[in-house]
């Protein structure tokens, strides 16, 4: 069949779909998916996956794609990351019989991608974009798609829409941050670099950014001219948003925990998942968020999820008539409702000048926590202490070594050089030195060898070997008699 493109594509294939859960990463697995499916979600991307990994390591194909083929988790988009034609192409024609399109991210703003040359780090590159995106849509039989993050000015934004379109993108994702909005930075989405792409193209194009509720969607629709809107931060609060319903977080993390029973993914996609779910009540119960942590099992996050459930009902159980949410939030902490990540500015003001108003710490001074008070000890550290009570993190009681006269680091204690055990090595070779402390033997090795070099060694003859091997034989032979 031919291959549908642009609008038919999302009219036929995608069908129509206005709400769309984005790719993240650990966290669009099968089981999340459908989940969100079954609360208003119509369209799905898989996690982000590594082309380069994809198509060298059968494991990552199978473990990421091939096992979470299932016939209720379709329209999907796979999304790939890659920076190289040939290698993104190969990966793709591996996933495609799995999918209904293949996506290029071009949106990653996270410091991994600056290291891997990828995702919103390739923006400045439209050559290779345009030899990417127009080898995948001679080569595949799905359509490519792309994730984008906006440039600062609309101008250049609309350009670089234009350019994929041209090189044969079939349908655009647009998150309307730059890719140094991040984190606390990330500030407002930016409707209107969606908008002006949404006009000067003639593909499909999804809005991505300030998306927390229905409402929100239907109003960046209407403002944008948009075909549908996709959610990540807010369908991880609450799985159906797209349902326009906030419910009880049980109910969504006791489904979900069942999904995850049929369909497994690792634990850590499972907390994960849960500490987005049970955000706002983590903050009311701090034991059980370590709990949640620590947890090794499925059975025991299981039980976590179980005891966070009692907690809110016995807490309902003793509302006072007229009593409202705490802390600012719409609805009370056990109902599903987006998390409003604090900028700079409103994170300073949480956490005081002094950093440490209102129970709340700011980043702490490292010799604060390097005088052994657990308080003020770090999460990480915690932890170790935990696994061992006698360790101590106060430098004073830390053993003092004396450092290497070439590097710096510690030296070796019977050091002839008084030098680490590599800048010993180094020396010790040059010079033909032996250091007994390390173990080098240079010298000795070396008189040796001319010692031996030097030695008369006598050559036998053939006559003689072959002599001496009869006369070995006609030694043995008695002993051998008597062995039987």
């Amino acid at each position: 069949m031919p291959k549908l493109r642009g609008e038919a594509f999302w009219r036929e294939t995608l069908r129509s779909a206005h709400y769309v859960v984005a790719p993240m990463v650990d966290q669009s697995e099968l089981a999340w998916r459908l989940l969100s499916r079954r609360h208003g979600a119509q369209l799905c991307y898989t996690p982000m996956l590594h082309a380069q990994v994809f198509l060298r390591d059968a494991n990552y194909r199978r473990e990421n794609l091939y096992d979470e083929a299932c016939p209720e988790d379709r329209p999907l988009i796979v999304q790939f990351c890659a920076n190289d034609p040939e290698v993104f192409v190969q990966a793709a024609l591996l996933a495609q019989d799995y999918c209904d399109a293949i996506d290029l991210n071009l949106g990653c703003p996270q410091m991994i991608a600056k290291r891997g040359h990828y995702g919103a780090f390739l923006q400045e590159e439209w050559d290779l974009l345009q030899r990417m995106i127009l080898l995948a849509n001679e080569k595949l039989s799905v359509p490519i798609t792309c994730k984008i993050r906006v440039f600062p000015e609309i101008d250049k934004t609309v350009k670089y829409a234009q350019m994929l379109e041209k090189a044969g993108c079939q349908l655009l994702t647009v998150h309307g941050r730059t890719k140094e909005q991040k984190g606390p930075l990330a500030g407002v989405a930016s409707w209107e670099h969606i908008q002006a792409v949404r006009k000067a193209v003639n593909i499909p194009v999804f809005a991505n950014g300030n998306i927390q509720c229905l409402s929100d969607v239907e109003e960046c629709i209407r403002k944008t001219g948009v075909h549908g809107v996709m959610s990540a931060e807010g369908n991880l609060h609450n799985p159906a948003l797209f349902e326009g319903r906030n419910p009880l977080v049980w109910e969504m993390a006791e489904e979900y925990l069942e999904i995850v029973q049929k369909h497994p993914c690792p634990l850590s996609y499972v907390r994960a998942h849960l500490f987005k779910l049970w955000h706002h009540t983590l903050q009311v119960y701090h034991q059980l968020r370590e709990e949640l942590a620590k947890v090794k099992t499925l059975e025991g996050i299981v039980d976590v999820n179980r005891e966070l459930k009692l907690r809110c009902q016995e807490e309902i159980a003793n509302q006072k008539e007229g009593e409202k949410p705490k802390e600012g939030l719409p609805f009370f902490h056990w109902i599903c409702q987006p998390y409003i990540r604090p900028g700079p500015k409103e994170r300073c003001k949480e956490n005081g000048d002094s950093g440490t108003e209102k129970g709340v710490r700011g980043k702490r001074a490292l010799e604060e926590e390097e005088d052994g008070n657990s308080e003020l000890l770090s999460k990480n550290k915690q932890k170790k202490k935990l696994r061992n009570p006698n360790k101590s993190f106060d430098p004073s009681l830390k053993p003092k070594y004396a450092k290497c006269d070439q590097c710096g680091n510690p030296k070796g204690n019977k050091c002839v050089f008084n030098m680490c055990r590599g800048c010993c090595k180094k020396r010790a070779f040059k010079e033909t030195a032996d250091c007994p402390g390390h173990g080098l033997l240079f010298k000795t090795k070396y008189e040796k060898s001319l010692s031996w070099q030097s030695s008369p060694r006598v050559i036998p003859s053939p006559e003689l070997g072959r002599r001496g091997a009869v006369a070995a034989g006609e030694a043995a032979a008695p002993a051998e008699a008597g062995d039987r």
